[in-house]
């Protein structure tokens, strides 16, 4: 069986956790597997590289800290190869060009286009074990370092995963597996044990972290089973396979709360009336390639107004956007809300039917939380409210709709990654 683990920074905080992890490489080698391992940087090192180039320099470029943050992930691979060294076992660690990890050019947000792992299997069939940085790979069009961004060791596992035909492609982080909330805003939240991947790319788009959804989508691609694990603990995790199934249109279940913070609510007043002035702002957004999240039906008298939300990143270019175009669609002032939250259910089937989306109305409405926006797809059902209100909002549906556990959730290191 050929297993790729990848270790999250606040799994390596330390030489103690680095050995600590070491064992259990080592373990599972000895147990009969092949055993390849992704680590990333070190608990807050990318973070310290960051602060000391800012200190450093005024003129950071893109490739230069490419070069910089690429390095933090080096070191703890390395480490960890010595660490298994002195468990008496054998690794090599290896930079992500030299695993054979091709990306774009884009410094930053590299989009992984191929991975060739010759040197990974040489060193497979050596009997020992390959440690590859994350987060990293080479420009083929360049030949230069790039980084994947936000979430790329868990990309860099997968990748190699698929690539390495792996059997099973193990994320370990700091918490037991996959939730059916934050465990750190619903202690109660529940230990999923198997997710369907399109359950978890609609929970990563809404707010989870544990899982990235350019990950969750390469490996529904490429038929890799995920399973999230704590490097704390020996519990089994959360499967998260394309092979799970979901819920239906028939029998819809609730698997997740999700909530994130990280949007701006939009507001464009007096809409010309008829379908060609809303068309005409979403296409200005499309032109733009702003995605537009929460977006209720076409507007009506008497409000005629047009809501929506955006990220929170893209609020003040949206804002521009729809004052440049306002005299052209002919629609009235523009407000933007950036102390708003959204809450999602999410689970196959739940979208399709009235209930859950009346249940969410009601209970909200109960708990004296007011909503600003609602939308359903066939998989999610989200809320807008404020922002002050937002964790009481997953907490009373999560609740609302039976996730509760009977104990209390954990998280080892307090990141949730």
């Amino acid at each position: 069986m050929l297993v790729v683990q990848k270790y999250g920074g606040s799994s390596l905080q330390g030489p103690d956790r680095i050995r600590q992890v070491a064992e259990r490489i080592v373990r599972t080698r000895r147990s009969g597997h092949e055993v390849v391992v992704v680590c990333s940087a070190m608990g807050d090192t990318s973070d310290e590289l960051i602060d000391l180039a800012e200190k450093v320099s005024g003129n950071r470029p893109a490739r230069e800290m490419d070069m910089l943050l690429t390095a933090g992930e080096r070191v703890s691979n390395a480490l960890m190869a010595m660490a298994i060294h002195d468990l008496g076992g054998s690794a090599q660690s290896f930079s992500g060009a030299q695993a054979g990890v091709f990306t774009t050019a884009d410094h930053g947000s590299a989009r992984i286009l191929d991975v060739a792992p010759d040197r990974v299997r040489e060193v497979l069939a050596q009997g020992a074990i390959a440690l590859v940085a994350g987060f990293q790979g080479i420009s083929r069009d360049t030949g230069d370092t790039t980084t994947l961004g936000r979430g790329g060791s868990d990309m860099t596992a997968v990748a190699l995963a698929a690539a390495l035909k792996a059997d099973v492609c193990e994320i370990y982080t700091d918490v037991d597996g996959v939730f059916s909330a934050d465990p750190r805003v619903v202690g109660s939240a529940r230990l999923l044990d198997s997710v369907s991947c399109e359950e978890m790319l609609e929970m990563a788009a809404t707010g989870a972290k544990v899982l990235m959804s350019r990950c969750v989508e390469h490996a529904r691609r490429h038929d890799v089973d995920i399973c999230v694990r704590s490097s704390f603990t020996d519990r089994p995790g959360t499967l998260v396979s394309p092979a799970v199934e979901g819920g239906s249109a028939q029998d819809p279940v609730v698997t997740g709360v999700t909530h994130t913070r990280s949007i701006a609510k939009l507001t464009v007043a007096d809409i010309p009336a008829g379908p060609p002035a809303p068309a005409q702002i979403l296409e200005v957004f499309s032109s733009a390639g702003i995605p537009l999240g929460v977006l209720p039906d076409i507007p009506a008298p008497p409000r005629n107004e047009l809501a929506f939300t955006v990220r929170d990143t893209d609020g003040p270019h949206a804002v521009e956007l729809l004052e440049q175009h306002r005299a052209r669609i002919g629609y009235g002032a523009v407000r933007c809300d950036a102390s708003a939250g959204q809450v999602s259910l999410v689970g196959a089937g739940i979208g399709s039917g009235a209930g859950v989306l009346a249940t969410v109305r009601r209970t909200l409405s109960e708990a004296g939380i007011g909503i600003h926006l609602v939308s359903a797809s066939e998989i999610r059902v989200s809320a807008v409210c404020r922002a002050d209100q937002l964790e009481d909002a997953v907490r009373v549906l999560h609740r609302g709709f039976g996730l509760d556990a009977a104990t209390e959730a954990v998280v080892h290191a307090g990141t949730g990654r």
